[in-house]
């Protein structure tokens, strides 16, 4: 499978290259206008109302400065993982460009393709000291600012509590609470926990969250780190029991059957009592007929790790080393993200900004409110899997796990892959 992948990039390497590389036009400087610049601007949302809100905010700081010129390309996710890596190998990428935090923004920093910020920060900190910190480290690397953190987004538990009170049940805070309130929702004929795994990642975000919560954090620490990676501590393999004892008694059968997006509309039709969602997913809800709670993932009672973390990660924007016009840039991007642009981000989009005081109960429901509250008390926001790890440890996990629900592999089964794939990568990096 990774030798095709590794076929289907070169094939757009190439292609790529031979159309100019993007849709934009070719120029990456002054427009022949003047003193008028253009920015190229690439970001993942062509939908709504991302796009729209987007599209509001390039407009609006046009208008505010006539002489540059916003250009905007958007690419869908999974097809934006793959254009912009090959455009940032060019001579022409966007000056400006989302970029998911972590590892996934730690090589593009490592490949000399993003443009040091720290001074920008240092320079108005009018600006930079609103942006919410924890948010910030995820762009911090080796000291210095590689990105400006855009929005947050982490992993809660979602539950009904129509449900949860009739049958007289509480929020748990420990797993065992977690599989002791499974079970008695299953009793009663309820989904405890709606899952859905067809794609392989939402898997990765239960381990990513058991892992921090069963492994010492200086161990998960040293582990991140590519050169240093071995997986080989046993709270890895007690995280995956629990993520099995999990698939045993409280999610739905043929998980590995079902799209993510089965799990939203399983919980939201009142059929599961609880979701392990993302906050962004919040704007997705349509009109429920019950209230909603929300809950951190619970303590692992003998877990090692940390108890409090929760499981997310901001995503932003970089600007390209190569860009001629760093400061314009850099201004566009303080203005994407200032208080008033913050603030319409939650009222129109539904996300949470990553901006200070920006969430307000004039353009915010309730549980956005809760959610951002169980976010700012969490110790820190640990990195999703698929975007904190090397892209080949985080595939061997997702892929391996799959098989570990559907029973046809056991947990230290599953690690031994994963040490193998650190150990490839190990010597990789060195």
């Amino acid at each position: 499978m990774r030798k095709v992948v590794g076929m289907i990039a070169c094939i757009f390497v190439f292609a790529f290259i031979l159309t100019g590389c993007s849709g934009f036009t070719s120029s990456s400087g002054s427009s022949g206008d003047g003193d008028k610049i253009t920015l190229k601007f690439m970001h993942r949302w062509p939908k709504e109302p991302e796009k729209s809100y987007l599209d509001k905010v390039v407009k609006e700081f046009e208008k505010k400065n006539p002489n540059i010129k916003i250009q905007t390309e958007a690419v869908l996710n999974d097809s934006y993982k793959e254009k912009i890596r090959v455009l940032l190998g060019t001579n022409h990428p966007p000056d400006i460009f989302f970029s998911w935090s972590g590892e996934f923004a730690h090589n593009i920093v490592r490949g000399n393709k993003a443009l040091d910020l720290t001074s920008y920060y240092n320079k108005d900190k009018t600006w930079s000291d609103k942006i919410i910190e924890p948010t910030m480290e995820s762009y911090r690397f080796d000291g210095k600012m590689y990105g400006v953190p855009w929005m947050m987004d982490a992993k809660l538990f979602f539950y009904n509590k129509d449900i949860f009170n009739k049958l007289g049940l509480k929020p748990p805070k420990t797993f065992k609470q977690l599989i002791a309130v499974s079970k008695k929702l299953k009793d009663k004929g309820y989904t405890p926990i709606a899952f859905g795994n067809k794609e392989g990642w939402p898997a990765g975000h239960y381990i990513g969250t058991l892992n921090r919560r069963t492994v010492p954090a200086d161990v998960i620490k040293k582990d991140h780190i590519r050169s240093q990676g071995t997986f080989d501590d046993p709270g890895y393999i007690k995280a995956l029991e629990k993520l099995q004892k999990l698939n045993d008694v409280a999610f739905n059968k043929n998980s590995n059957a079902l799209k993510y997006d089965f799990s939203r509309q399983a919980f939201t039709s009142g059929k599961a009592a609880m979701d392990y969602m993302e906050t962004i997913e919040i704007g997705d809800l349509p009109d429920i007929g019950f209230e909603l709670g929300t809950f951190n993932f619970p303590a692992v009672e003998d877990g090692k790790g940390d108890q409090k973390i929760i499981s997310g990660a901001p995503e932003g924007f970089m600007i390209s080393s190569k860009t001629k016009h760093p400061d314009a840039a850099m201004k566009f991007l303080e203005f994407l993200t200032n208080k008033e642009n913050g603030k319409k981000l939650v009222k129109d989009v539904k996300y949470l900004s990553s901006v200070k005081n920006t969430v307000t109960k004039d353009n915010s429901t309730p549980i956005m409110r809760k959610a951002q509250q169980e976010i700012l008390h969490a110790n820190k926001l640990a990195p999703w899997i698929d975007t904190g790890l090397d892209i080949r440890i985080a595939d061997a996990y997702m892929k391996d796990m799959q098989k570990m629900l559907n029973g046809e592999m056991a947990p230290k089964d599953v690690m031994k892959d994963v040490q193998k794939e650190a150990k490839r990568v190990r010597v990789s990096a060195k």
